[in-house]
């Protein structure tokens, strides 16, 4: 007999669903609190989006397994202990994925839906390399930097700012005296990432990453990050 993992999301039967969607949501929890906490990610990219992708499939096809505190609706994981909490005045979402042409033409409709376009109305798009990061949300006061926060959650992120003043690309003060709120991704070079690699007495393998490497930096003080 066939294991759920096994077997087709549309060939489930609702047993065999609810089982499956209970092996992968903590199977995507675990692997959320390992990258995001415990700075130990056990699983590349691919295998961790193939979790998410099967278990979203899993809750189109029974809706009924889906709850507000699903592991497909969350982003990341809670802050880790080791710093003090800053709580996001606007949540930090994540992109999405799209791995066939299918996904992607799917996309487009739903931003003509958005915009109010036509299907044959055209839209221009832009692509460009995802370059692998930590996301950071930078608040500004009367144009002076006062807080840096990871994501965390989306609501609320690990206090990072006295490390991330050591980061010499992020500015001190910005142009005016405006309160600004920044997100972006710092990510490091290919030094940094040497050099964190022989500080912590490893090679980076393919279950570790850029961002990886940038919350090592950013837990240790290294000014590395870029």
């Amino acid at each position: 007999m066939s294991e759920p993992e096994d077997i087709p999301v549309e060939q489930l039967t609702s047993r065999q669903a609810r089982a499956e969607h209970k092996r992968l949501a903590e199977a995507v929890e675990a692997a959320d609190i390992a990258y995001h906490q415990n700075d130990a990610p056990e699983l590349d990219d691919a295998a961790y989006d193939a979790l998410r992708r099967r278990l979203v499939a899993i809750e189109a096809a029974f809706p009924a397994l889906k709850a507000a505190s699903s592991a497909s609706a969350t982003v990341g994981a809670k802050a880790s202990g080791k710093f003090a909490k800053i709580r996001h005045r606007v949540p930090m979402l994540s992109l999405d994925n799209a791995f066939t042409d299918e996904a992607v033409a799917e996309f487009v409709q739903r931003v003509h839906r958005f915009l109010g376009r036509k299907d044959e109305d055209p839209i221009a798009f832009t692509a460009e390399p995802k370059i692998d990061g930590l996301s950071l949300s930078l608040r500004y006061e009367n144009g002076q930097l006062v807080s840096a926060a990871t994501r965390g959650d989306g609501e609320e992120g690990e206090d990072v700012t006295q490390n991330a003043r050591t980061v010499a690309e992020i500015p001190e003060a910005l142009s005016g005296e405006d309160d600004d709120l920044l997100n972006g991704h710092a990510r490091p070079g290919a030094q940094s990432m040497m050099r964190s690699s022989r500080r912590r007495a490893i090679t980076f393998s393919a279950a570790s990453s850029a961002e990886h490497c940038v919350v090592f930096t950013l837990n240790s003080g290294d000014s590395g990050a870029s």
